[in-house]
């Protein structure tokens, strides 16, 4: 028999998981109270089902797929709903969090008497006709989230408890999305004091697939800066006792703060960026 998934929230990666699911046959259900009507259109476009909280519950596995910021506050919404099912679904927190934080919301779903896995998604949301994320899973019960495998997803189990997928999603989201952060900081640095050009030529040189990376990063990272902003400061408690490492992180979440900021008003830095990395007609 198919398993029933629960998909908490239907954002962009939610409901494209969704889809995807959907798509192989599987009953996706979803919880649209307070959600946007954006939210609203992407679950129905999807084929996700919308139901109430109980119903959540009733499903085999309940994904969480939420800004990284509101993980716990959605532990903790959904534990007492968990709690009253007749049979505990397997819950699976697939959030941008530090290991930390992903064990403190362990602890929440185990008052609730759920299996937990531990998920870290590498990747933008599943596209037609294309394999991916890949989703990284650990704990006890990730070989009950991999049968989603079955399925169309891209699953795959470490050998490694509650952490361990987080563990990896914060250095490889480190690296990525930090790189990101360095890149457009100067890109806007250079801007402002006139050298944008030289330092495009001279990336597009030395560096060319730097640049061409940094490119293909630009134009997607504004729509998604808000909620870097909690992930960055999820990695910088990652660092933990690297005191300077730790400032990296939460400079660039400060940075992609900033950019956040820039996107709901003058649009000057985007406009910036995307004029650096826009070739030249």
């Amino acid at each position: 028999m198919k398993p029933i998934v629960a998909i908490i929230a239907p954002g962009s990666m939610g409901s494209g998981i969704g889809r995807r699911l959907v798509e192989h046959g599987i009953e996706v259900r979803t919880w649209l109270e307070g959600r946007s009507r954006d939210s609203a259109e992407r679950a129905r476009s999807a084929g996700m089902v919308a139901v109430a909280e109980p119903q959540i519950a009733e499903a085999d596995l309940v994904l969480s797929i939420v800004p990284p910021g509101a993980a716990i506050a959605m532990a903790e919404r959904l534990a007492p709903v968990l709690r009253a099912a007749a049979r505990p679904p397997v819950y699976v927190d697939c959030n941008a969090v530090s290991p930390e934080t992903v064990r403190r919301i362990a602890a929440i779903i185990a008052g609730a008497q759920c299996p937990f896995v531990d998920a870290g998604i590498i990747g933008g949301p599943p596209r037609p006709n294309a394999a991916g994320p890949t989703i990284y899973a650990s704990g006890e019960a990730a070989p009950r989230f991999a049968q989603l495998a079955r399925y169309g997803l891209e699953v795959s189990v470490i050998d490694g408890p509650i952490g361990a997928a987080s563990t990896l999603k914060m250095s490889y989201a480190g690296i990525t999305k930090g790189l990101t952060a360095i890149g457009a900081a100067m890109m806007l640095a250079a801007t402002r004091a006139g050298a944008a050009e030289a330092l495009h030529r001279e990336l597009g040189q030395s560096q060319p697939a730097l640049l061409a990376w940094l490119t293909r990063q630009m134009p997607g990272m504004y729509a998604k800066a808000y909620r870097w902003v909690a992930e960055m400061e999820e990695i910088a408690a990652f660092a933990g006792e690297d005191a300077a490492a730790r400032q990296i992180f939460e400079g660039a979440a400060r940075f992609y703060d900033a950019i956040a900021a820039d996107v709901g008003s003058s649009k000057a830095k985007v406009e910036a960026l995307t004029a650096f990395v826009t070739p030249s007609a």
